[in-house]
């Protein structure tokens, strides 16, 4: 949950980080998301740019605001469809992101192995 990276993110990077949250199960249903003052001011960025990915997350259906109170994961078993559906989806996507990641790091490490091949096959007898 302790999530600082390198470069102040988007909007649109920290509402990806908060839906993977989300849909990993780190921040479960009635869980309270960082307060988006001391957010923005760890991640380096604008207030607004917290509140915009917090909006971004609750047209998902994944959280409601609260006012005086602060930004709540919904139970998305109680939201709307189409909020258990992005949740879902989500999960599928980042299933099938870690394959091709997998695939193409051995594509990577085949296509080393055929330079190296293919720099001894053509590379001149000194």
């Amino acid at each position: 949950m302790d999530w600082k990276p390198e470069t102040p993110p988007a909007a649109k990077d920290i509402a990806a980080h908060y839906r993977a949250e989300i849909a990993d199960g780190t921040y479960g249903p009635g869980t309270r998301l960082p307060g988006a003052q001391s957010l923005a001011k760890k991640l380096g960025v604008a207030l607004m740019t917290v509140q915009s990915a917090y909006r971004q997350l609750a047209e998902d259906g994944l959280v409601e605001g609260r006012p005086g109170s602060g930004t709540y994961v919904i139970d998305v078993q109680e939201g709307e469809p189409s909020a258990r559906h992005a949740v879902v989806s989500l999960r599928d996507l980042q299933e099938e992101v870690r394959h091709v990641a997998s695939r193409l790091d051995d594509l990577s490490e085949r296509l080393a192995q055929l330079e190296a091949e293919r720099a001894s096959v053509t590379s001149p007898d000194k």
